[in-house]
Parts: C-alpha cells; structure tokens; sequence
C-alpha cells in the first residue's frame, strides 16, 4: 500500500504485552546489558515493595545456568483468585497486563517503587519463558508464560502449611530481544541489591550464582540501615562525627530518613532516594535538605558569637553557601513517600512540592538540636564550611584574573594546545591528552587537523585528592586542561561548553604512563564526572609490539598474545621476523602513530565509565588519598590481580 493510502486499517492496536516486545526500549530503557540488568530490577523491586508493607524480610535471587534467573520472597504471595471483572486469576492478570498491579491500592501498598503496574509484567513480555510459583492458603500454585502470554492455568501443583507464604519468579530473557547479550553480570547485579539491603534495614537478600562450577553466595543484611550505608561509603576515611547524624521522622505518612558525617575531602557525596528508587537528579527532597542545612549554619554562626570566634568569619559581603557547607559531606537521604510524581520517564527526579517543606522543617529542627547537644561537631562543620568559602573566594579571584589575563591574550586557549579546525560540532572533536612533548611532536604529524586536537602535558601531574580546590585552577599543569576543554570545572563544571566529545588519553603502556592516566582520571572523577558518566572519556590503546619480516608491511600487536600468534603465522619464517617492543610514544614516527593509535578506523581505544560509582569514589580515596593504611590494605587484598611491567 502506498503513503497516500493511508486510511483506517493502517492503524494498529497492540494488545496485551505487544506493545512491550514492539517498543521495548520505551518500558526498560533500552535492550543492551542495561536492559537486560534491568529485568532483575524490576522483579526485585516487587519484593522490596512487600518488605516496605511489612510482609517480607527474606529475598533470593539467584543466577541459574544457561541465562535463567530466580527471584523468590517470602511476602504474602500474589493473590491467584479469580479477578471479578477480568474473570481471570489474579496472577495471571499482574503477569499479563499493564498497568495491573496492586501498587495502585494505598490499602494493600502505602508506599512502592514500582507505581505503573508495568514492571513484572515487563519481564514476562521480553522472556522467552516465564514460571511463576505462588505459596499461599495452604497450596502452591504455578502457571508458565511464553513470551507475556500464559501457555497453561494456574495449578495447584502442592500443598504447603497455612503458614508459608511467597513468589517465586524464574525467567529466561528473549534473545530476540537482547541481541547483544543474555548473560547477567553478577557484581553489576550486586551494587544494586546491596543499595536495597543498606536502604531497608534488616531485610536479608541472598544473592547466588549458580552457574559457578563451585556456586558462591553472598548475604546482603545491614541492620544499621542508611548509616552502616554512609559508614561503607567513607571507609577509610577520618569522619566527623564518628558515629553519622541520624534523623528519622514521619509526617504526613511521608518518611524522612537522614544519615550524613563530614569526611577529610572536599567534594560533596550525597546520595537521595524515593521509595527506594535512586533520585539521581535530585529533587524537592534534596531541596529541602539543602535550605534546611544552611538554615541551621547560617542561623548558628549568626547568634552564637562564641563559635564566630573558634572558626572565624567573612566580609559583611559575603555569605556561606550550601556549597560551602557540603564539603567533605557524604548523607543518604531515603524518603518514603505515599503519592510521589516524578519528573521524566526514567523517574530520577522528585517533584512533590510538600515533600520540600517536610524535609526542611525536619532537617532545622533535629539538627538545631543534635548541634546544641553536640557543640564540638557543630564547631568542625562551621570551620571546614569557613575554610571551604575562604577558598572559594580565593579561587574566585584566581578565575577573575586568568579571565582579565585570557581576554588580554586573545582566544585563552592553551599555547601547547595544538587545536583542530573544526570549531561548531563538538560531536566530530577529539583531543588527544599526550604525555610528553616527543609524543606531542608526533601526534601533530600524524593527526587529522580537522577533527583531531592534540594538548601534550609535561612535568608531574598533580594528584587532587590531596589538595584544596583552589591550588587545582592555580595548577600550570591542570591549567592547559581546563581550558582546552572549555567547561570549567567543580561547581562551575558546565557540559554545554565541551568542545570535544572524545577526550582521549594517550600515555605510554609503562608505570609512569599508567601513573599519568591514574592522576588524569582522578582530576576528571572528582571535580568533571558527567565527562565519564557521558562515555567522553577514552584511554588510547597503542601497540606494544611490532612484528615485521623483511620489507613486508608490519605487523602491530596489542599484547603478548597476539605477538606470540603473529609469529606463529610466519611459520618456518619467524626466526627471521623482527620484534620490536614499544616502551613509549616517542618511539613512533608520525604515521605509525596516526596507523596504530589514531586513525578511527582502525584504532582501538576503551572507553571509561562509572558502574558503581560509590565503589569507585571509594578506590580513588583509598588509592589516591592521605590515609596509608586503607591503601596498604587494599594492595595486600588486591596484589594478586597485579599486571607488572619489569
């Protein structure tokens, strides 16, 4: 049928989960390994939200052989009665239909995570196959599911005694859906249910894989709730106070649940979450805590002379800011909220206006009296927030001046910057992050000037887990970084400024070129990580060795590996092939750069991303930090992964 024959029977009704296999990516976000994770997600959270009622406090989950997964609870059991306007089982109406569920009933959930009725029945619609167990009344009950739709009746296929209760969930995931992979990765899957168990206290999560030829498991049980959370995130680290503030309040049936201490570094790390769904984007939650924190400061500085004294003060002028006042903060904010109305579709974001003024008046009126009761606390808070704004200002200054100085000289960019011609699509950029000037040298050469920038760095980086914020923009070898890439940084960070969409860097494959790409990400994790969570940041990949026999082309190896399968190709010949083992960048002449390392389309680089990134603010503390004997340990647990390069 042509286009100009449009008429009523082009339209199409998708019934049942159809619309689910049409428009996966519309219900889980997209059907790569994201997706995929996502599935276990949303069956959990069914269980979670019966732990939230009261009615569960034991969840398996557990990843079976060939892709099969199992999520079982003991909570009431899905009801399996026949609906009475539907005039099918209850299960089978929650497994087969959107928007059913019982998350719409304040009488049976007063809180969830789940709110559209869509989530397990999501999974059942992107599952090869599907088997649902209920325990309940005495029986246990079954029916299997292919493809979201039921292939038997609900069965009673045991008893069981009138006491037992529970859901069991086992699925296979659709390959025809999930092209690029079925298989669930287990420490991705772990983050996730271990932030469950921190978040409700008490509840014990199994967490197995059986697909281990030795199947291994691991407990997830925190009875200290959100401040045993607070306390992982900060091993390690010297905390003020040393055990964290908690605050826990109900008004409204909205639950307000607060945990935070002060550590030694100078970035903020809060973390805030609606019925358990993490709020990475914040919301009205996170503005109430904010006002009501520099409520209780700015109210305690402003009437108690005695502590203005202990931790000083600044110009009539100038005034403190939460962003002053979150310096070295960690808090996890978990609030419970009956009706919540979330921003978007991905639900990363709080938008109950009533929520902000309960979270305020929570927050000024139990800190007010936890800082009376806890003087010395309060005084901590106030001289880090003081050093913190001192330093601001500082910095302030320091961006005026390069600002007078960028202005006088012309464009502010860096003189070592060697720039690509492209300047109006940021998306088509790259820059190169070089080490040393003889690389530099040769990456101009071999580079594509159009798309291709090239910023070599000299001298020893500095590490910014040990310093203030200030002696960062003061820094001649951070400097050139900054303003090559155009977006600021720390709180003036602004994505929209970007000017390469590919920040590559390039460093030799030794210790000291390892040291520099460690140093690099550390400055980009703590004070640019939308670079990273973005996927703009890359870590070149140049060859280690080059294989060559005679005047034929040569051959570049990647590892060990393929030198060793290189050689072996040569056959009677590989006696007479010269091995060349590249120590650094220099070594390289223009074109051999630009053919291994630069060259799109046959380079090999990886990208940097953040799948934990609470376990990742933990390593760079340990590893890049002051304390000593964290590090010591995590070398001594860690030494046998060591690659060593003698």
């Amino acid at each position: 049928m042509s286009a100009d024959n449009y008429g009523a029977s082009n339209i199409q009704v998708l019934k049942g989960l159809e619309a689910v296999r049409k428009r996966p990516g519309m219900y889980i976000g997209s059907t790569g390994p994201r997706g995929l994770h996502h599935l276990v997600y949303e069956t959990v959270d069914n269980s979670i939200d019966e732990a939230m009622a009261g009615f569960c406090d034991n969840i398996i989950v557990a990843l079976e052989k060939d892709d099969v997964v199992r999520v079982e609870d003991n909570g009431r059991g899905i009801p399996v009665d026949i609906h009475p306007t539907e005039h099918i089982s209850a299960l089978e109406l929650v497994l087969t239909r959107l928007h059913a569920g019982g998350k719409f009933d304040k009488g049976s959930y007063k809180v969830s995570g789940g709110l559209h009725g869509v989530g397990v029945s999501c999974v059942n619609a992107l599952s090869d196959w599907m088997e649902a167990t209920v325990k309940r009344d005495g029986h246990v009950y079954r029916q299997n599911y292919e493809r979201g739709v039921a292939k038997s009746k609900v069965e009673i296929i045991d008893d069981c005694a009138e006491d037992v209760h529970g859901t069991t969930i086992r699925w296979k995931a659709d390959k025809t859906i999930f092209t690029e992979t079925t298989t669930y990765d287990f420490d991705v899957l772990k983050t996730r249910l271990r932030e469950l168990a921190f978040l409700n206290s008490g509840i014990k999560i199994t967490f197995r894989d059986e697909r281990l030829e030795n199947p291994k498991e691991e407990i997830l049980q925190f009875v200290g709730g959100i401040n045993e959370f607070v306390k992982n995130i900060d091993e390690g680290k010297a905390v003020v106070p040393e055990e964290p503030i908690y605050i826990c309040e109900t008004h409204d049936d909205i639950v307000t649940e607060i945990s935070m201490h002060y550590n030694n570094s100078y970035s903020d790390n809060v973390h805030t979450y609606v019925n358990d769904i993490n709020t990475r984007d914040g919301g009205t939650h996170l503005e109430g805590f904010k006002s009501g924190l520099r409520t209780v400061i700015n109210k305690a500085l402003d009437t108690n002379e005695k502590l203005r004294k202990a931790v000083g003060s600044l110009d009539k002028d100038e005034k403190l800011t939460y962003e002053d006042m979150s310096s070295g903060l960690t808090a996890v904010i978990s609030m419970k909220v009956p009706e919540p109305e979330f921003e978007g579709q991905t639900k990363e974001k709080l938008g109950n206006t009533e929520v902000r003024t309960i979270v305020h008046q929570v927050i000024t009126e139990k800190l007010t009296i936890y800082f009376e009761q806890n003087p010395a606390v309060l005084e901590a808070i106030c001289k880090k927030a003081m050093d913190e704004a001192k330093a601001r200002i500082a910095a302030r200054k320091a961006k005026d001046n390069m600002r007078k100085k960028n202005a006088s000289d012309g464009f502010g960019l860096p003189e070592k910057l060697s720039d690509c011609s492209e300047k109006h699509d940021p998306a088509s950029c790259e820059v190169y992050i070089v080490e040393g000037d003889s690389a530099g040298g040769s990456a101009k050469k071999g580079r594509d000037p159009k798309h291709q920038a090239i910023l070599p760095l000299w001298g020893k980086m500095l590490n910014v887990e040990k310093v203030r914020p200030e002696k960062v923009m003061n820094n001649d070898k951070l400097e050139p970084v900054i303003a090559s890439l155009g977006t600021g940084f720390g709180k003036d960070f602004n994505i929209d400024k970007l000017r390469y969409h590919k920040i590559i860097i390039m460093a030799d494959a030794d210790v000291d070129g390892s040291h520099i790409r460690t140093l690099l990400l550390t400055f980009f994790f703590r004070y640019m990580p939308a670079l990273i969570e973005r996927g703009y940041v890359y870590l070149a990949m140049p060859p280690l060795f080059k294989v060559q026999l005679g005047k034929k082309d040569p051959v570049y190896c990647y590892s060990d590996a393929e030198r060793d399968a290189a050689l072996e190709a040569l056959g009677d010949q590989r006696d007479k092939a010269e091995v060349q083992r590249y120590k650094g960048l220099g070594e390289m002449d223009g074109n051999q750069l630009w053919e291994t390392t630069m060259d799109p389309a046959h380079r090999r680089m990886r990208v940097v991303t953040i799948p934990d990134a609470i376990a990742a603010d933990k390593i760079f503390s340990i590893c890049m930090g002051e304390e000593v004997e964290p590090r010591r340990q995590f070398i001594e647990e860690n030494s046998s992964y060591a690659n060593l390069d003698i």
